[in-house]
């Protein structure tokens, strides 16, 4: 992926908008759900990024 700004504080900004727009459109259950999917992507993916900077030695 190409971040075209490499602002932490612009970055951190966009997330919370979609955190935002996403809370937005889902019940409470929904919401729920969808946070628990997310963390479960996000350490999935450092994983694969852990065994691939390890492997890549």
């Amino acid at each position: 992926m190409n971040l075209p700004n490499c602002d932490p504080l612009a970055l951190t900004t966009m997330v919370n908008s979609l955190a935002v727009a996403i809370a937005g459109s889902l019940s409470d259950e929904e919401l729920g759900l969808t946070a628990a999917i997310l963390v479960q992507l996000g350490d999935t993916l450092a994983t694969i990024a852990a065994q691939r900077a390890f492997c890549s030695r």
